[in-house]
């Protein structure tokens, strides 16, 4: 036994109860403070988003961008998330409601995205504190109602020496209103111009302040209708409406193989038993947006509570409470059942058979009955603390104590699925009963047993016979976390430029969660895919210290210089100890102009899903490293050595050797599970601006940031081809045990798992222009433009493997590991808001360079000899950029009512399609478009 590590453990633990003690005993001291004194530092000071330490300065070495509530209700959006996805430095999430095979407790849920890094690799706070997060790491912010929200902060910088875990692409910090009197309700609807995707929005907000008590109830009711793909010539087709033969599915007519592999297709009306009444040839494709959702509806419902009490001066007890429900729901076509996906045959011996006595092959798609999944995740978040202010040392300091506990619950119902034990019972052998062909087996005829004409299509499929075949699959997903953090901060001793502050505190947190599939599932019965639960948990004890150090002030040429540095240690009980550090800079030459810089390490924690998901099946496309034929040289030494024939070649799913080097195996299943052995990942961030504001011209100011972030040792979810790669090629054992074979060499089972594999290297530029003109006779105006300009976006998906440059791409995300669908080099917004009395108005232009994008015929490919970054294969499609516009009306009655009336994308301006993007169910439409001319309404009613 390994006693050491036990030690550092009860050491580490020591510690962190030692730091508690102290901050109470400080806080104790609280109430001996001047109240005057506490009172004035209460009001003069503020918490900035990335800071532990208070400061009457707003503008500080990081770059935030903050979003007050007049800015969001400007956007005539009822969602946090939709507000979020219009700011240029935000990118596409990594799940969206535009994705209707999307599984996992994360469907339904909304995400933010900073800097394209993904949405794990973004800090999600409400008040300064973690908000709730799924399996996956994930943090839905649709839990979070508008009309609590004061404003949103972003920071667009790593902070996981304040914050820790996750703040590696940057953080949003959603602040919530602390105080409000009386009551406001709002009214809001909105319709696509096509008459779909209707939203509906109620909001009802009371609050009641007295000298010592601040409370706010908030009440939210959201829901979204969904857009089904077959309303738009946009969204019709799998490859949109100039390829409407392309991608199309499985066919619901119903094919025969005969046991040389032949295809046939019974004739409308023919006998299944006379192979006279089919037609030899493949079965037509089948346009499987028909029947699926293009962008998903919810429903959401949010209770909000938030307290503050006085209990003396200065010390403030607090709370909040939330607890939300979100239905979600989509559609995708029917199930492909086929003997390649389920390993059944058509009995010899069955009545349907056209050829007796012979078991053979078969495929159609059950069309008549499309495959709904229905997303129900209840989540709750409760925090209780305290916080005040003392004099300490001839200065004032302030300190918190809070303790949080979350829990996300799912229930994820899927129908549509076929019940495999019954369907072999009814494509077995049947017999004649009273004429009639039943199954054979009386005891299975008891059961509800039907035979099943698997060749008669759709028409085959009575009622009775589905209610016999079909299975509704139940999943849950459970998700807890337990936090205690404190921190404590004030002045140190003074400087020339300033009081030298600092700040510390620990922080305690446990996250645990579980997976329970359905049992039918778990035991492979259903064409549901296999997977078995997933249950874990981890621990971490943290603690952080940060120095401010103002070192010069109001002189020549230095009208202000400070130095600012964190560090935070990290010992999780799971993979160990990490400490990141993080120094920047502000400096102040004139009035006017401010200069800032920032280096600082990040890290992200493997999530539970990550380290602790249970085998699920998954299927896969690949190219075996072994086949003599399309195999790669550099794997035949490693081939031979772990005893693959040097003959050997890769099948496809009808037994026939692969044709091509891009690996024709269609899609077979393999295993996909978590590991213990993932460990975090690892960042630094970089980042140098300025901020200039002429004096000579009021309201007038400038930011300019430049920014550069490194990932290693990204949690990367590796494909069959990732894992043989590194198995064959790169030659690194621990990957082969992932592999089995058979004695001819051909794969039997293959488990994809998370790896610390991948990099990811990203810089750019993020430049904005702020001016609030004079008052005018007919109003003010004001034009606020914010601009970001991607130089740069690099991943390499493991060792060896090829860097992809993908700055100005439609990614594929079916291939790329970490990058966002579509790498825009340029994103901008431009906004002109006029007030005038009680009217107001606002016009928004919403700016998507062009990206380039695979060809799929000669008259869409501009560049067919350039190699696709992406791809990594000849030919690329330039695709225009697109302006989204938005207008906005707003009257405030004397009653105390406003009205707002608006449409967003004005012109109904449309995107460029992307097939690179295309997948089966999803259209290759970018999910940060709009795509139809948007209208809405609103009324606010305060009392």
């Amino acid at each position: 036994m390994n006693t050491s590590y036990f030690r550092g453990a009860h050491q580490r633990t020591a510690l962190v109860v030692a730091l508690s003690a102290c901050l109470l005993s400080v806080a104790a001291q609280a109430q001996d403070a001047p109240p005057d004194a506490a009172k004035s530092q209460n009001l003069e000071t503020v918490m900035v988003t990335g800071s532990r330490i208070r400061s009457v300065d707003v503008e500080t070495s990081q770059p935030i961008y903050t979003m007050d509530q007049k800015a969001i209700q400007a956007t005539g959006l009822t969602n946090v998330n939709d507000v979020l996805a219009r700011l240029p430095s935000t990118g596409t999430p990594d799940i969206s409601n535009q994705n209707p095979l999307a599984n996992g407790d994360g469907v339904g849920g909304s995400y933010v995205n900073i800097r394209n890094l993904g949405s794990k690799r973004t800090l999600v706070l409400v008040n300064g504190r973690r908000w709730s997060t799924n399996l996956s790491g994930l943090t839905d912010i649709s839990t979070i109602p508008v009309s609590i929200i004061e404003r949103i902060d972003v920071l667009k910088d790593g902070a996981s020496s304040i914050y820790g875990s996750d703040a590696i692409g940057g953080v949003v910090n959603i602040v919530t209103k602390q105080k409000f009197d009386g009551a406001e309700a709002n009214v809001y609807y909105g319709t696509n111009g096509a008459h779909d995707g209707d939203q509906k929005n109620y909001e009802f907000t009371w609050g009641h302040s007295t000298r010592n008590n601040s409370i706010i109830l908030a009440a939210t009711q959201q829901e979204t209708d969904p857009i089904m793909s077959n309303t738009r010539s946009l969204t019709r087709y799998p490859q949109g409406p100039r390829h409407p033969n392309d991608r199309l599915g499985l066919t619901n007519e119903g094919n025969i193989f005969a046991p040389d592999g032949t295809s046939y297709v019974l004739r409308p009306g023919g006998n299944a038993a006379n192979l006279a009444d089919y037609d030899q040839r493949d079965a037509n494709g089948y346009n499987t947006q028909a029947d699926s959702t293009f962008r998903a509806g919810t429903k959401l419902r949010n209770l909000f509570l938030t307290d503050r009490y006085s209990l003396t001066d200065n010390i403030t007890l607090h709370g909040t409470a939330s607890y939300s429900v979100r239905d979600s729901s989509t559609v995708v076509a029917g199930y492909p059942f086929s003997t390649s996906s389920t390993g059944l045959q058509l009995s010899g011996e069955n009545a349907y058979n056209p050829f007796p006595g012979q078991d053979v092959d078969f495929a159609r798609r059950i069309t008549e009955e499309p495959r709904n999944s229905f997303n129900k995740d209840r989540m709750a978040h409760i925090d209780v603390g305290a916080e005040g202010y003392f004099t300490f040392i001839n200065h004032d300091w302030n300190w918190d104590a809070t303790y949080t506990y979350s829990q996300s619950k799912v229930k994820q119902v899927y129908n549509g699925n076929v019940f495999l034990p019954n369907a072999q019972k009814a494509l077995g052998p049947t017999a004649l009963v009273d004429g009639q062909v039943v199954c054979a087996n009386a005891a299975d005829r008891a059961a509800g047993c039907l035979p099943w004409n698997i060749a008669g299509g759709p028409a085959a499929m009575s009622p009775a016979l589905w209610q016999y075949l079909g299975y509704l699959a139940t999943d849950r997903a459970t998700q807890k976390t337990n936090d205690f953090s404190a921190n404590v901060g004030g002045g140190l001793f003074d400087l020339p430029g300033g009081t030298v502050s600092i700040a510390g505190g620990v922080e305690h947190r446990k996250e645990e969660g579980s997976f329970t599939p359905d049992a039918a599932d778990v035991l492979g019965l259903t064409t549901n895919p296999a997977s078995q639960p997933t249950n874990g948990s981890y621990i971490v004890n943290e603690a952080y210290l940060e120095l401010d150090v103002p070192l010069l002030r109001d002189l020549p040429g230095a009208k202000e210089l400070g130095l600012n540095a964190a560090s935070r240690y990290s010992h999780y009980s799971n993979f160990g100890s990490t400490t990141n550090n993080k120094y920047s800079f502000r400096y102040r030459p004139i009035d006017d102009l401010l200069i800032r810089g920032t280096y600082a390490q990040g890290f992200r924690a493997p999530s539970i899903q990550d380290l602790f998901q249970g085998t699920a099946q998954t299927f896969d496309n690949y190219l075996d490293p072994c086949d003599a034929v399309y195999g790669s040289a550099e794997a035949k030494s490693t081939c031979a050595a772990l005893g693959v024939p040097a003959n050997f070649r890769q099948v496809n799913q009808n037994g026939q050797p692969i044709t091509s080097a891009n690996g024709d195996s269609g899609q077979v299943p393999f295993l996909q599970g978590g590991s213990t052995q993932v460990k975090p990942e690892k960042s630094i961030t970089r980042t140098a601006g300025l901020v200039y504001s002429p004096h000579y011209v009021q309201g007038l100011d400038f930011t300019l940031d430049y920014y550069k972030v490194q990932v290693t040792n990204a949690i990367t979810n590796l494909t069959a081809n990732g894992v043989l790669n590194f198995c064959y090629i790169q030659n690194i054992s621990s990957f082969c045990n992932n592999v089995t074979r058979d004695a001819t060499g051909t794969i039997t089972s293959l488990l994809e798992t998370p790896a610390n594999v991948g990099t990811i290297q990203t810089q750019g530029y993020d430049f904005g222009v702020h001016y609030r003109l004079p008052e005018t006779p007919i109003g003010t105006f004001s034009v606020a433009s914010d601009s970001t300009y991607l130089k740069q976006y690099d991943e390499t998906a493991g060792p060896g493997a090829a860097v992809r440059h993908l700055v100005g791409y439609q990614v594929n995300q079916a291939v790329a590991t970490n990058a966002s669908a579509g790498e825009f080099r340029v994103r901008s917004n431009l906004a002109l808001n006029w007030e005038y009395k009680s009217f107001g108005a606002s016009w928004t232009m919403r700016y998507f360079s062009g990206l380039k994008d695979i060809c799929v015929d000669s008259f869409e490919c501009s560049n067919p000899n350039e190699i696709n970054n992406d791809t990594g294969t000849l030919g690329v499609a330039r695709k225009g950029s697109v302006t989204f516009n938005d207008a906005q009306f707003r009257y405030s009655a004397p009653w105390k009512g406003t009205f707002t009336v608006g449409i967003n994308n004005v012109f109904k301006r449309k995107g460029p399609l992307y097939y690179d993007s295309a997948t089966a169910g999803v259209p290759p439409y970018n999910s940060a478009f709009d795509v139809d001319r948007f209208f809405y309404v609103s009324y606010d009613q305060k009392f």
